[in-house]
């Protein structure tokens, strides 16, 4: 049992610290937070089985933690974003115009309107007092952040739908590169 323990600890920890991370979702950072439960529990038995009580008390306050953690983004924000998706579907059947959650444009693909992807947005830059999205900030490659380029979308340039977002351009062009740290102000 100890064996056992004593592999399935770090590799609990391991693939929980990999999905929270990750940053791939709500439903995803609820996983990752049950593998970081299951991860300090394991610790907990090796504790149990002959290690010192410090590994045993350290690990039931790390378990409640990650139980904080399933709760808030299995539960709270999972709430939030059938809210938000509910909300926009709805929004499509009634008069006035369509809604969207702001969220998406931290998160979704953005393709050309071919179908070939631009990249995925990464952020949105919004005015103060007219609440109007300026331009949609774009990661183009790398792997997860690391040599990943950025590079700005103006709102003229694109409209959502659902979850996607879609460049209104066809033919493949190079949006304006911008840096790291080094955003425009208009």
């Amino acid at each position: 049992m100890e064996t056992l323990l004593n592999w399935l600890a770090p590799a609990c920890i391991i693939l929980g610290a990999l999905l929270t991370a990750s940053n791939l979702g709500n439903r995803i950072t609820g996983v990752g937070f049950i593998a970081l439960a299951a991860g300090s529990l394991a610790w907990m038995g090796i504790g149990l089985i002959g290690g010192p009580p410090s590994l045993i008390w350290q690990n039931i306050i790390l378990a409640l933690l990650n139980g904080f953690g399933v709760w808030r983004w299995l539960g709270r924000e999972a709430q939030v974003e059938e809210g938000a998706k509910a909300a926009q579907k709805a929004s499509r059947k009634s008069q006035g115009e369509s809604l969207f959650p702001a969220s998406i444009l931290g998160r979704a693909t953005v393709q050309d309107e071919n179908g070939r992807e631009v990249g995925t947005a990464v952020d949105a830059m919004i005015g103060c007092g007219s609440g109007r999205v300026s331009y949609l900030v774009v990661s183009q490659g790398g792997i997860a952040g690391v040599a990943e380029t950025l590079h700005r979308l103006d709102w003229q340039e694109m409209r959502i739908d659902g979850e996607q977002i879609t460049a209104t351009f066809s033919s493949p062009r190079q949006l304006p590169q911008m840096e790291r740290d080094q955003w425009p102000s208009r």
